[in-house]
């Protein structure tokens, strides 16, 4: 049979039997030892290489393919897109296996909603703990953008409890990439340590750099102006610095959710779901998740209408973002074609009402998903509440409303919740309950 060498160079030995007579018994015991001295002298060959490439190979391990992990996870793979989008531009090369793909798909049970309406929920909560969220998706393009410029670090901006800024630090920190983070905050606080509430205290453990700004400082310069300054002062130290805008929302980033459109198109096929869904609800932050969808919905079979919920700047603003973003792609579409968004901020960004807080609350408890406050709990209360108010036109609709997690948000709202979850009480252990020291285990 033939045999090739496994290790390194793929040489292909003939090992299989010379197609013979055997001899008669006069010289039948000469011959087969003939036969098993070349079969050795072949498997000997065999080894010879083996042990050969093995050894070259293991001189050489920049020349060799491997994973850096098991199954894929951390490792770089050339980027193919969905054949319904290959004509836009430019399209990535690369991508990093960042985030636990594909997020599950279930039936969510919310209370009081319109007749024969169904709301389902693409989990991307579940994208990962450190690196849970939506930002996960465009991290796995950009980051793969900044290897592939051998950058050392990179550069982001958010607030003070930016959900893509704590993504940003942990997968820097995975390919081995400082991280350097401009957080927004109050100017009551800008000169005082930020301390290690939620998304900070992930920040912080994984080693990130943090430049505090204040909101009013922000305002006037502009995200791109600080990260430019940033980007400079690391230069003139001798750096390779690597930026990634606000939510990780430019027209690279944009391909994260296309091909999230890619795998739920996967998942309705794999469940043989002929009905598909009319709608996907989202929270907007940034605008380059509800780019991604509203395209790749459009241009895929899944054809769905998509629904924005704006968290923080008003929806002329976000039409015109994201407008700029499919311009990016050469999409050639107008944002307002495609995609409706709504104003969902209430008091502000990151501000809540207690409404909106016991909503959050209610759902929870209701339903067991734990929707963080800032970004999908008020897109979520924006839809619940369109649909109270307008019922008709939710009516008989299958909706899928994408969780981008944020869990972390929740631990900076604790002293607002406190009065919400008062459920808990002192046991009372009656006195006839017999005790006696050391009958219970302490862990």
């Amino acid at each position: 049979m033939l045999k090739s060498c496994n290790w390194w160079c793929g040489k292909v030995y003939d090992v299989r039997p010379a197609a013979i007579t055997v001899p008669p018994n006069s010289v039948g015991k000469a011959w087969r030892l003939n036969q098993k001295q070349q079969r050795q002298q072949q498997q000997r060959r065999l080894c010879a290489c083996w042990s050969n490439c093995f050894v070259t190979a293991m001189e050489a391990p920049s020349e060799q393919p491997h994973n850096s992990s098991f199954g894929g996870f951390l490792t770089q793979k050339p980027y193919e897109p969905p054949s319904w989008a290959s004509h836009l531009k430019p399209i990535p090369s690369h991508v990093f296996s960042l985030g636990h793909f594909p997020t599950p798909v279930h039936k969510w049970n919310l209370p009081n909603l319109p007749k024969d309406t169904e709301v389902w929920l693409k989990r991307d909560d579940l994208s990962g703990m450190q690196l849970s969220g939506n930002k996960v998706r465009k991290l796995e393009f950009l980051l793969a953008d900044a290897v592939s410029k051998e950058a050392d670090c990179v550069i982001t901006i958010g607030g003070i409890q930016s959900n893509h800024c704590r993504a940003t630090a942990v997968a820097a920190k995975y390919l081995n990439l400082d991280c350097y983070l401009i957080l927004r905050t109050s100017k009551a606080l800008v000169d005082k340590d930020p301390g290690l509430t939620g998304n900070l205290l992930v920040e912080r453990l994984v080693g990130a750099h943090i430049d505090l700004v204040s909101k009013e400082e922000y305002a006037k310069i502009g995200s791109l102006a600080l990260t430019t300054v940033l980007k400079e002062k690391l230069k003139n130290e001798g750096r390779k610095p690597y930026v990634i805008p606000v939510g990780g929302s430019n027209s690279l980033g944009t391909w994260g959710y296309i091909e999230a459109v890619r795998e739920i198109e996967q998942q309705l096929k794999i469940e043989n779901s002929k009905a598909g869904f009319d709608d996907i609800v989202v929270a907007c932050g940034s605008g380059g998740t509800i780019a991604g969808l509203a395209i790749g919905s459009l241009l895929s079979r899944l054809k769905a209408k998509v629904h924005a919920y704006s968290v923080c700047d008003d929806p002329d603003y976000f039409y015109d973002y994201v407008q700029g973003l499919l311009d990016g792609l050469q999409g050639g579409v107008s944002s307002r074609d495609i995609v409706g968004i709504h104003n969902a901020k209430g008091l502000g960004y990151a501000m809540n009402t207690s409404e909106e807080l016991k909503f959050v609350k209610d759902i929870a408890e209701a339903t067991g998903v734990v929707l963080d406050p800032v970004y999908s709990g008020k897109a979520a209360y924006g839809m619940m509440k369109d649909m109270a108010e307008n019922p008709i036109e939710w009516e008989g609709r299958k909706i899928l409303f994408v969780h981008t997690g944020g869990l972390l948000g929740l631990f900076e709202k604790t002293d607002q919740m406190v009065s919400l979850v008062g459920n808990w009480r002192r046991m009372d252990i009656h006195k006839s309950i017999p005790q006696k020291d050391d009958v219970g285990k302490l862990f």
